[in-house]
């Protein structure tokens, strides 16, 4: 006889006695699995109180945690992406592209905005990773360089929230540019004599950890986030956990955690 075998039969639940948990209401940490209230978890900065775990969030999020009285001015919205190879894969690229507007409610893999932390101008340039996987393409390298023109112009630092897996394939050679072009522009913005902060999330890797993100003044890396060029495993036989921030530590290209 099963554990569960019921000795009487006909035992229901009335349908409307069954209480559903609406989505956004409680948060389940995917590395200790408990469960607390999604406003206690925000409350604490999307960061879990019992084991530490970071919760991947986007550049509204960032924005509203960062900002004074979450007022700020969204840059370069203007700028948006085309497919200019007629790139197919399982699909059209374009058709990727609506989609994933449709269904992340954001309009590319970067956001950028100026406004004030603690009083002080400061631009901040937040990637998403549910746009595309936070893919670097052309618009993310000119929402950058666009970004870096503007701190120069109104003598503003400059900090970018790296999450990402890397070069966008759908673009090409038009993606790998921008690791160049990013490269390039901090080097103005360094002439200037303008803070570059950049703060590497999970994950960053491939040809964002291979450019802008590692090229801080000051580099600082989210606890337990994966950081690196290669894919760990597959590429140069390392666990995946010699990426981790905290044993990337204590090499000289992270400052801070």
């Amino acid at each position: 006889m099963g554990w569960f075998q019921r000795f009487r039969k006909g035992i229901t639940t009335d349908p409307s006695e069954k209480k559903e948990i609406k989505d956004g209401l409680w948060f389940k940490c995917p590395k200790c699995k408990k469960i607390f209230p999604y406003e206690t978890h925000q409350d604490n900065l999307n960061v879990c109180k019992e084991c530490g775990y970071h919760e991947r969030i986007g550049s509204k999020r960032y924005f509203e945690i960062l900002f004074d009285n979450n007022e700020y001015k969204v840059l370069f919205s203007n700028i948006l992406p085309v497919d200019s190879l007629n790139f197919v894969d399982t699909k059209p690229y374009a058709d990727r592209l609506t989609k994933t507007m449709e269904i992340s409610g954001e309009d590319e893999a970067i956001t950028v905005a100026d406004g004030k932390i603690n009083k002080l101008s400061v631009v901040i340039a937040a990637m998403n990773f549910n746009f595309i996987g936070g893919s670097m393409g052309s618009v993310v390298g000119e929402r950058i360089s666009r970004a870096i023109d503007y701190c120069i112009e109104h003598k503003s630092p400059l900090l970018i929230i790296s999450k990402s897996g890397g070069a966008r394939m759908m673009e090409s050679v038009l993606s790998l540019m921008q690791m160049a072009k990013t490269a390039a522009k901090l080097t103005q913005l360094a002439d200037a004599k303008l803070p570059y902060i950049s703060l590497m999330t999970d994950p960053t890797t491939g040809g964002v950890s291979a450019s802008f993100a590692m090229l801080g003044d000051l580099n600082i890396a989210e606890p337990g986030a994966l950081i690196g060029f290669a894919a760990i495993e597959e590429m140069i036989h390392l666990k995946e956990d010699s990426g981790r921030a905290q044993a990337l530590r204590p090499a000289p290209h992270i400052e801070a955690m």
